[in-house]
């Protein structure tokens, strides 16, 4: 990596793992360390935040430019031509994420008994930055943190379908599978996911068409952005009928990073709207409110309206 690239990025939190890949401790995992709050996903899915590895394999490599994200995108990749060995990246992201943990050791709110077990992730969250897909040797890095006993939450922006069905034919699938849908409309879709090639619209369809044969957990996450892709719940509702997924996430955007270059504050949806739009979306998709959480602006909606906790 570019020596000014990542001085840039571990001035903001993470620790750069071989040729492309990065870590970084997410609010939540520090949160449950020292308050014993957990994240949303711990209340919507069983996971542990404290014992949660926040990574990516392709810290600077995605082939979208999302108005809400948060990364550097000035100088970012739409390809990754490295592909640094799975085993490598497993253990070396362990490694930097107990480096991370180090001074909380010592820390008075945190005990010793929930460092140790933060010591010791049992579940990752493959996401944090860049789009994982675009990593060639994905499935086999999910192979070496389901060896170390951990769960593997894999987050896409949808526009690599031949990457999950190679997964699928290796046997290589995520234990939970996101797909974020962002928009509503392919005009939408040009205007706040920006795509760098006209065909990403197609392969977001043609990812949500593929979902329902994967033998897996799947989301399809709803990035909501107050005065660009709230509302239009019929649009969403016939995007999420092609899917099928376990569950549906209708999540606020948050003014955070470098989104606070191209939005404004006002982007922000309030939580109330979140729900409002949960409401009417599960009316038209036949699913139910199974959860919520205020403070992260994020309602789940699920076919049983119950929760599904991973097993352990």
């Amino acid at each position: 990596m570019d020596p000014q690239k990542q001085e840039v990025l571990e001035r903001q939190g993470y620790r750069i793992v071989g040729e492309h890949s990065g870590v970084k401790l997410c609010h939540w995992t520090k949160a449950s360390l020292t308050k014993g709050i957990g994240c949303y996903k711990q209340t919507f899915y069983g996971i542990e935040s404290h014992r949660c590895l926040q990574m990516t394999p392709a810290v600077d490599a995605c082939n979208l430019a999302c108005q809400f994200c948060w990364r550097t995108q000035e100088w970012g990749s739409n390809s990754l031509l490295a592909a640094d060995d799975p085993a490598f990246i497993v253990d070396e992201s362990i490694r930097a994420q107990r480096e991370l943990l180090t001074g909380y050791k010592g820390n008075p709110n945190v005990t010793r008994e929930r460092f140790l077990e933060a010591w010791h992730p049992t579940n990752v969250a493959i996401s944090l930055t860049g789009e994982p897909t675009l990593y060639k040797r994905l499935g086999e890095m999910i192979d070496e943190f389901k060896r170390r006993k951990m769960s593997t939450f894999l987050v896409t922006n949808g526009t690599t379908p031949a990457v999950l069905r190679r997964m699928h034919a290796e046997g290589r699938l995520p234990t939970q599978l996101y797909v974020t849908v962002a928009a509503p409309t392919a005009e939408i879709y040009r205007r706040l996911v920006a795509a760098k090639s006209d065909n990403e619209w197609r392969k977001l369809k043609e990812t949500l068409a593929l979902l329902p044969t994967l033998p897996t957990r799947t989301v399809v996450r709803h990035t909501l952005v107050e005065g660009w892709n709230l509302g239009w719940e019929d649009e969403y509702a016939e995007l999420d009928r092609l899917g099928k997924p376990m569950f549906i996430e209708c999540k606020g955007y948050s003014f955070v990073g470098e989104s606070r270059l191209r939005l404004q504050a006002e982007n922000v949806p309030s939580h109330a709207s979140i729900r409002t739009f949960a409401e009417r979306l599960a009316d038209r998709v036949g699913y139910q409110i199974a959860a919520e959480r205020e403070d992260s602006r994020v309602v789940l909606l699920t076919q049983d309206g119950a929760l599904h906790p991973i097993s352990p």
